[in-house]
């Protein structure tokens, strides 16, 4: 019997687990290293997604175990009201790699915990409660980030929470506005925030963005577009939230995906790749922001905040990062896995988009490229037959858009690696 098919596991698994989104990979994972998980008859399968996106320094790097080792022997878990050195020294590191005015940070566990942070902050500071995000999002399962997430699980929950709004997001491969070659998405941007001024009730708060939307289909933010967005923000007095969850710490290629575009964010938060696969976040704001905050009682008291033990991970972070000059390695790795990429992209015609930046892209599965017509079935063949070969890969599927491949491997692949795996997404494709 295969060891991934015992019963003894996925009979417990069926009878005792709760199923939250599709189904489970039919494999057993019993180990990670680096940027491989080993399944239960000892298979390497090459990670090309970071476990979920998080894990940037690969599985079990050797100086994050040590870190926790340490940590967790010493101190881990303090009450709420206590701070630590770790704490602090992180909140320290953290300004110190940020442009000004951001330097105030409070540490929580997930993304979503992050953002409902960010958006509490935003409707106590503004006195509104209105808030937009882009129809493709992703920013959390929990009340206000669930209520601003637009790319799955809208339906049979009920209401959203009252002031939700949406706008298209950005999309050179289908544009709304003007064509592909001619893509005016100003307009789109201009338009949006019209009908955004029709509905609102004068109680904007804020808005909450990812620079590129990596559950929305790897959709990555034109040149320029986080700037016209800003302003729009600034002229109707809202705070502009950016969700670094995958994109923030050297992921694009710079330290922070918003770089790029030469603005700074009134409110930045962090996940995944801050705890590189340990659950940390983190809020951050100036400190205008949180002295406003302060003084209408901010709260925001969780279990969690300011632990010792995940702060520890995330300087360790930060110091790897920084050390290591990763940003500099991912520029130079992702424009090997983009160009191998194309390269797929020319020998299969069900290819029909390559996107994205550093070591987050996308590549969009069609029926044919003149109609661009969403091939989900395919896709999902393409995805299984990856992880026959020896690559775990993640399809996107969206209404409207073909199945699109997050692909996102650590930040410490080697080029042998990215060619491997490229090499299984070529013969997986070839037989997809």
């Amino acid at each position: 019997m295969n060891p991934n098919q015992d019963p003894a596991f996925w009979g417990p698994a069926r009878a005792h687990l709760v199923r939250f989104g599709g189904s489970f990979a039919p494999v057993i994972i019993e180990q990670a290293k680096g940027s491989y998980i080993y399944d239960a008859e000892g298979r390497a399968i090459l990670d090309f997604t970071s476990g979920q996106m998080s894990a940037i320094l690969g599985h079990s790097h050797p100086e994050i175990v040590e870190a926790v080792s340490r940590s967790v022997g010493s101190l881990a878990h303090l009450f709420s009201g206590m701070l630590s050195w770790p704490v602090v020294r992180l909140a320290e590191a953290l300004a110190g790699i940020l442009p000004q005015p951001l330097s105030r940070s409070i540490f929580l566990s997930t993304g979503a915990e992050s953002n409902e942070a960010a958006l509490r902050l935003a409707k106590l500071v503004t006195g509104g409660h209105e808030v937009v995000a882009f129809a493709q999002s992703w920013h959390g399962m929990t009340g206000a980030a669930a209520s601003a997430t637009y790319a799955h699980g809208r339906k049979g929950y009920g209401p959203a929470q009252p002031g939700s709004f949406a706008i298209p997001a950005p999309n050179s491969y289908r544009p709304a506005f003007g064509d592909r070659e001619r893509y005016d998405w100003k307009a789109e941007l201009d338009y949006g925030f019209d009908l955004i001024d029709r509905q609102t009730t004068g109680a904007l708060a804020a808005f909450i963005a990812e620079p590129i939307l990596s559950s929305g289909g790897v959709l990555d933010l034109p040149e320029g577009y986080l700037a016209a967005l800003k302003s729009h923000c600034e002229r109707r007095g809202m705070l502009l939230i950016l969700d670094e969850a995958q994109t923030g710490l050297c992921r694009t290629g710079t330290m922070f995906a918003f770089e790029r575009d030469g603005i700074t964010p009134d409110i930045l938060t962090l996940s995944k790749t801050l705890g590189a696969g340990l659950p940390l976040s983190a809020t951050i704001t100036s400190p205008q922001i949180e002295e406003a905050a302060h003084e209408k009682g901010f709260l925001f008291y969780t279990t969690h905040v300011n632990d010792p033990l995940p702060a520890v991970v995330g300087l360790k972070v930060i110091e790897i990062l920084l050390r290591d000059r990763m940003a500099e390695r991912v520029e130079a790795a992702g424009a090997r896995l983009r160009d191998g990429l194309a390269a797929i992209k020319q020998r299969h015609a069900c290819v029909g988009d390559v996107r994205g930046r550093g070591l987050l892209l996308g590549l969009e599965i069609v029926k044919d490229r003149e109609s661009r017509e969403p091939d989900h079935n395919r896709g999902d063949r393409i995805t299984a037959k990856c992880l026959d070969l020896g690559l775990s890969m993640n399809v996107v599927r969206l209404p409207g858009m073909g199945g699109v491949f997050r692909i996102a491997p650590p930040l410490t692949v080697s080029d042998d690696e990215i060619d491997l795996g490229l090499t299984i997404l070529d013969d997986a494709i070839g037989a997809g």
